[in-house]
Parts: structure tokens; sequence; C-alpha cells
């Protein structure tokens, strides 16, 4: 009967000791499946034949080739340039001003904090949709500049084919400026005020102690708001689906919506495997120098 009753104990006490572990397990396991196992069987149908539908033949770099002969995937390669480029420094410029507005105990702070994290709140279909008609010639700002007498007034971005892609660029700052803001006013205020109040002491201007002095302390969050920013432009889909579909034509593809137009619209999974892929490579040259770097500094500190 004792012994019953400690093996009964036992058993209760290594449940309750690995409950944390077999609560997640499920989580974990269908993580490991549908994420991970995703990328390999993705990364596998890259060096296969496929087309319309899988197929396990091994063709080699042969996807690849043709994936980098295809005018297309050059045209989604160089919006993301200019799409990456210009989203990332605008946000980061946007952001940091409106922290260092902020940082100064403005009446109000509260709200217009809100109103500037609010875009953020917002899903990129909708984004896309609301801004999508904003700049539509026919409706949006063309035509109310019109309705007020401005008829010499023009704004066809979204219809031309070599400006749309910066339609892009300005839903996109739009939404995210809010949350790069977020994280310099976060890193303001946890700025040692000492040192404020000693660059004050010795007449330093506040534009010099910004500049001179606070912003170039809070290096690190500019490297972290670049990080998520690179990574928001190349995974970037919906949004260019909602605002522009990628046109006219093509000229305003990127990455993420050729792949998807490849691999389930041209009946090309290879090449949209291909291109996803790519993708990928892109992300981890940011993430994995970037993880690096943070678990490197901790050592240091530890």
């Amino acid at each position: 009967m004792g012994a019953s009753q400690s093996t009964e104990s036992n058993l209760t006490a290594s449940i309750q000791r690995h409950l944390s572990k077999i609560v997640v397990a499920p989580s974990f396991a269908a993580s490991l499946f549908f994420v991970y196992g995703f990328i390999l069987w993705t990364g596998y149908m890259a060096f296969s034949k496929s087309r319309m539908l899988p197929v396990w033949d091994w063709a080699g770099l042969r996807q690849y080739e043709r994936l980098w002969q295809m005018e297309r995937w050059h045209v989604a390669i160089e919006n993301l340039l200019i799409f990456g480029g210009l989203f990332i420094v605008t946000c980061l410029i946007i952001g940091c001003l409106l922290a260092v507005l902020l940082d100064q105990r403005i009446r109000a702070e509260g709200a217009l904090r809100t109103i500037f994290l609010y875009p953020m709140a917002l899903s990129f279909i909708v984004t896309g949709t609301v801004w999508k008609w904003l700049l539509n010639p026919g409706l949006g700002l063309e035509s109310m500049m019109h309705d007020l007498g401005w008829t010499s007034f023009k704004f066809d971005w979204l219809v031309n084919s070599d400006m749309a892609i910066y339609t892009v660029v300005i839903a996109a700052v739009w939404q995210a400026s809010g949350f790069v803001m977020a994280m310099f006013l976060a890193a303001l205020r946890g700025v040692d005020q000492d040192i404020i109040r000693a660059a004050y002491m010795d007449g330093a201007s506040l534009p010099r102690i910004y500049f001179g002095i606070i912003i170039p302390s809070i290096r690190p969050v500019f490297l972290s708001a670049i990080v998520v920013l690179a990574h928001l432009a190349v995974k970037s889909f919906d949004l260019v689906i909602a605002l522009t579909g990628g046109g006219p034509g093509y000229s305003s593809d990127l990455p993420a919506t050729f792949m998807y137009t490849m691999a389930f619209q041209r009946n090309q999974l290879g090449v949209g495997a291909a291109s996803a892929m790519m993708m990928l490579a892109t992300v981890m040259a940011i993430i994995v120098p970037y993880l690096y770097s943070e678990l490197r500094g901790g050592k240091k500190n530890g």
C-alpha cells in the first residue's frame, strides 16, 4: 500500500514538474511540422521539375536558372530595392522625429501617441484598400482637387507603371512610422537624465544634446528598427495586392507577389518555390547577423 502511494506521488510530482512542457508540446510539434516542414518541402520543390503539380523528379538548379532569366523577377527585385530603401529610411526619419517631438512632454502626448500608433493596428489589406481609394484618380485626391477648382492638379501614380511602386511606399510608411516612433520613444525615455542635465548645465543646445548625445546612445534601437522594417519589406504581399495588385501589368510586383503569381496562377510551382527560397535567404541574411551580434553582446555583458 505504501509503495503504491509512493509511486503515485512520484508520478504526480513528475507530471507537475513537466506540465509546462506537456502543454507546449502539441503547439511545438505543430509549428515544427507546418513551418519548418513546409520550408523543407518548398526547398525540395525548388530543385524539382514541378510545374502545375508537385513532381519529385530532381532537376538541380534548373528552376533557379529559369527564375533569374525572367524579366518579371528582375522587376520584382528592382522594386524591392526601391521600396525597401525608401520604406526603411523614411520610417526611421519620421519615427525618430515624432519620438523626439513626444519626448518634449507636450500636452495631449497620450492622444498623439495613440493617433500615431493607430495605423499599425490595421491590417495591410485595410491600409491598401483605403489608400487605393485615396489615390484613385477617379474618386480620390485628384478628383477632390478638381472639385475644389484646381483642374490642372494631377496625381495618377496608382495607374502609372513608373510610379505605382511609390504608392506602396506611401501606404507602408503611413502604417509603420508609428511603430518605429514607439521604439524610439521607449529608448529616449530610457536615456540617463543625469547626462542630459549635465549637458544643459554646460550650455549645450537642445538639438546638440539630441544629435550629439541622446541619438548616438540609442544606436541599438536603430539596428532593431532596420531589421524589423527590412523583414516587413521583404515579405510584403497583402499591401501590394490590395493597393496595386502588382500592376499596372507587373510594374509594382515584389518578390512575394511574384511567388504567389508563379505558384498559384501561372502553374509554375518550381519557379515559385525557387523565388520563395530566395526570399528566405534574404531574410536570413538580415536576421542571422543581427541575432549573432545580439547574442555576442549578451555574452560580453554577462
